[in-house]
């Protein structure tokens, strides 16, 4: 049973989501504050965190590194501030998906359910391909051995190009994967991300083998794969 941990320290809205989780076949547990979410997730390993940024003793900010810190959990971020800024601070720190109150369990749940998703990587958790290695539990990329350091906003793009070889994405696909539902910008942002992430796996960013450019609708992952 998937474990999801929910940090929010409004006691009926935890209470709600609680019930409504555990009605849809998750063992749910609930932290109050930070510090109590931080003690929670290491006791009870959970596979999902939905964390409120506004929390008493550590906020969700900290919270969101420190778990970025202990394992490559994915972490949903619920919390009434939705400013766009808020909304890239979250994502950059790390979060797979944000989420602005108000808003319903219903919709908690299904947003959940994509993030879970998208970390199944076609049932790898290890992918390799001509001198690049991705690790999708350890969140660890190589590059003929050497280790390559990704921001948030590039590991989820390879994540999400990597974990589906040969399907190509279109850039609001792509946006959606990487920024949630609520991104405001332009399409083209995806370009600039892509060409970073070039710069840093590729042998030849020019001539790219692993992002490559579907012209006219996206990207995809390319190359002869092997996972585990």
């Amino acid at each position: 049973m998937t474990r999801v941990l929910v940090v929010e320290d409004e006691p009926q809205l935890a209470a709600l989501l609680q019930a409504h989780l555990a009605r849809a076949g998750f063992e749910v547990y609930v932290a109050r504050d930070g510090e109590s979410a931080l003690r929670t997730f290491e006791e009870r390993a959970a596979d999902l965190v939905v964390l409120d940024l506004m929390l008493p003793r550590l906020d969700g900010w900290a919270v969101t590194r420190r778990l970025r810190a202990l394992a490559p959990v994915p972490i949903v971020m619920l919390t009434a501030r939705d400013q766009e800024d808020d909304r890239i601070r979250g994502l950059e720190l790390g979060a797979d998906d944000y989420i602005a109150k108000p808003c319903s369990p219903r919709e908690v749940e299904a947003r959940i359910r994509a993030v879970l998703r998208r970390h199944r990587h076609d049932g790898r958790d290890v992918l390799e391909v001509d001198g690049l290695r991705i690790d999708f539990r350890t969140r660890q990329v190589t590059v003929d051995g050497t280790a390559v350091r990704l921001t948030p906003t590039e590991w989820r793009l390879l994540e999400t190009l990597a974990g589906h070889p040969g399907q190509v994405f279109s850039r609001l696909q792509l946006i959606e994967r990487v920024y949630g539902h609520l991104f405001e910008g332009f399409e083209r942002t995806v370009d600039a991300h892509v060409k970073n992430l070039r710069q840093k796996i590729e042998h030849d960013p020019r001539h790219p083998r692993y992002v490559l450019t579907v012209y006219g609708v996206g990207y995809k992952f390319g190359g002869r794969t092997h996972g585990a």
